[in-house]
């Protein structure tokens, strides 16, 4: 039977003591200049404290011109790796893996953000993006090795590459307006050959100890489930992919794909052979009753995101009490305060209606 505190085992890197995962979680912390601030570091370190077997960043951009949102984390220049030596080195001392997410928005970058027009696999007349050329692409698979040789340089565990939420990688998959005519559009093997150069290069630069997952988006923003469940299989297949993470909103829902209408997307995925790949799922995991619930539907990992914002010991709090649930919201400011949210993430967190309570 699996239990929230099972040790996970993973084809490359080091175990994790659970089978929490910190979700990573846009927060707008960081300094301007991408470097890591004191308030981003104490609210990721208080988890790693309370509990979680894996503590990830949040998107953290591997090209200055892939930035997404103000006070994002980079992992773009040498000159960050100060702060995320500093950070991994505090995540790891409470035994929890520490992990990056590696991540370019693409044509979701603001151009008054970054000083120019976006880009994106295809010309974008709403965003104003610009397509990639081939030169480009190969340039943005390179700037993803060398961001993961960076942080593993810095004494993390492993990255995530973010190829969910409509973001550059998740860009790429979009049939339905990616129609470039060299290798990385048309097809659902070219439009994902990106993941694949980015894999495979991360794992001859990092090697075989270092911990390599996937986020995807099995729906919405222009990807297909069925192109999901192609890229998931052959990401399982290729063996260099520990840990594949699904961002559902609601892990029990049901797909909105017309082909797979009435049936639980979860399933969709859990059903299918993973051999040593593991799999995480996140959306609306908020009590030790739904950890149990979604770990007795098939996935090995748990993605914790709203839970661990309002109470940053979570799992360790459900080892003490298996039907503790997160705070009942709208959670006061000063309580967010207490559980390390810096003055920014809290601003962040108020565009979310009926979170913060005054």
């Amino acid at each position: 039977m699996t239990t929230p505190f099972d040790t996970v085992t993973f084809a490359h890197g080091p175990d994790m003591k659970n089978r929490f995962m910190l979700a990573p979680l846009t927060n707008q912390q960081s300094h301007d200049d991408g470097t890591l601030s004191d308030d981003e570091f104490r609210w990721l370190v208080m988890r790693a404290e309370g509990g979680f077997g894996m503590t990830m960043t949040c998107a953290s951009h591997v090209q200055a011109n892939g930035r997404g949102f103000t006070g994002q984390l980079g992992c773009y220049s040498d000159q960050h790796v100060e702060g995320l030596a500093r950070l991994a080195r505090a995540i790891t001392s409470h035994g929890s893996l520490a992990i990056v997410q590696l991540h370019h928005a693409g044509m979701r970058s603001p151009a008054e953000l970054i000083g120019a027009a976006p880009v994106a696999p295809f010309d974008d007349d709403v965003t104003g993006a610009r397509a990639l050329t081939t030169e480009e692409v190969a340039e943005v698979v390179e700037s993803f090795v060398l961001a993961a040789a960076r942080v593993q340089r810095a004494g993390f565990d492993g990255v995530e590459l973010h190829g969910a939420h409509g973001y550059l990688l998740c860009q790429f998959l979009d049939a339905t307006h990616n129609h470039r005519d060299d290798q990385y559009g048309g097809s659902s093997e070219n439009r994902s050959r990106i993941f694949f150069e980015i894999i495979a290069a991360i794992r001859a630069r990092c090697g075989e100890d270092f911990h390599l997952g996937v986020r995807l988006s099995p729906e919405r923003f222009d990807v297909a489930t069925v192109d999901i469940l192609e890229l998931y299989q052959r990401l399982v297949a290729c063996g260099d992919v520990d840990l594949i993470d699904l961002s559902l909103w609601n892990v029990f829902k049901e797909a909105i794909d017309e082909e797979f209408a009435g049936q639980p997307l979860l399933e969709l995925f859990t059903g299918l052979e993973r051999g040593s790949t593991r799999l995480a799922a996140a959306g609306r995991i908020y009590s030790g009753g739904d950890v149990n619930r979604a770990l007795a539907s098939g996935v090995d990992v748990v993605d914790i995101g709203r839970a661990a914002i309002t109470n940053h010991d979570f799992p360790n709090r459900v080892r003490g009490d298996a039907t503790f649930a997160m705070r009942t919201l709208p959670v006061p400011a000063e309580v967010l305060r207490s559980e390390g949210m810096g003055e920014e993430f809290l601003t962040y967190m108020r565009q979310w209606s009926g979170f913060v309570g005054e």
